[in-house]
């Protein structure tokens, strides 16, 4: 009896799992998929200055992104800032988010409040932000030349330097929160019981915290490497006209020389270079988990 009952009840779960992932698999389909099915087919088009867009099936627009030494090197600027931002947010994160997680201080929601408070400001208006710290007239130099550490100002502003400061300050609270919900569930008492077998702060962190908390470091890096590769607000805002990214640099083939097919190539080629250096990532940090 109790076997057809149990049957039973699996029948109906595998009746009603359509029914749950149904709404959610349309919804994909209608907003993402469909969408970069007409976007692909706009990137196969040619582009004839005066009429638009002509219908075709070449790949051409691919071929001038692969020959062209400015676009590759868009690209390949886009790559290093990318890991560069994500390997500073993860350094960043990590004793923000430990310190969160291991606090029983009566204030942790406020702290937490505060970690995640920059998201509630849109990343134009933190961008322009950072345009008054680092101007060439700005809080840093001020500082400095009071100081009387330099005597011009140093130019900051418009610089790599100032495009991956405002990416980390975009991109760091989504790091603190996805290493402090994994860090949470880690039984402090394994660190306890490390340090009391005479194991130093160092080897507790290498051999005991940070394996156990890779999956959050893997969710982590994944996220933020993801949004670092298409960011757009801050690279123009603080990189200035002269420093691209693939973003910007796609936004300006679409709206400003109405150039859909070849705009569209970069976004495809964007969206291929990112989602192959994820797979490739989440390998590596997956079998450093399995270690």
């Amino acid at each position: 009896m109790s076997v057809v009952i149990e049957e039973a009840a699996g029948g109906r779960r595998r009746s009603i799992a359509p029914a749950l992932v149904g709404p959610a698999t349309i919804l994909v389909i209608l907003v993402l998929v469909i969408p970069m099915a007409i976007l692909f087919r706009y990137s196969l088009n040619q582009f004839v200055p005066g009429k638009f867009m002509v219908e075709a099936v070449t790949v051409e627009n691919y071929v001038k992104f692969f020959t062209d030494a400015y676009y590759l090197k868009v690209l390949w600027t886009t790559i290093q800032v990318a890991v560069a931002c994500t390997i500073i947010s993860l350094t960043l994160a990590f004793p923000v988010a430990y310190f969160l997680a291991r606090t029983t201080s009566r204030f942790k929601s406020l702290l937490v409040i505060l970690a995640v408070f920059p998201l509630m400001v849109g990343n134009v208006v933190r961008a322009a932000g950072w345009m008054v710290v680092l101007g060439n007239e700005g809080v840093v130099n001020a500082l400095l030349r009071w100081a009387g550490v330099i005597a011009e100002p140093i130019k900051l502003l418009y610089t790599p330097t100032a495009v991956v400061i405002g990416i980390i300050a975009v991109v760091l609270p989504y790091m603190i929160l996805t290493l402090q919900s994994v860090l949470e569930g880690i039984d402090y008492s394994v660190e306890e019981a490390a340090l009391n077998l005479g194991a130093k702060p160092s080897t507790t962190f290498f051999r005991i915290v940070l394996p156990l908390a890779m999956p959050g470091v893997l969710a982590g890096t994944v996220l933020v490497f993801i949004l670092c590769m298409n960011a757009y607000a801050t690279p123009v805002l603080l990189g200035g006209p002269q420093f691209k990214m693939m973003a910007p640099a796609l936004y300006d083939q679409i709206a400003r020389s109405t150039n859909w097919p070849f705009g569209a190539a970069l976004a495809f080629v964007l969206m291929t270079t990112t989602l192959t250096l994820t797979i490739l990532s989440t390998i590596f940090l997956q079998r450093r988990i399995r270690r």
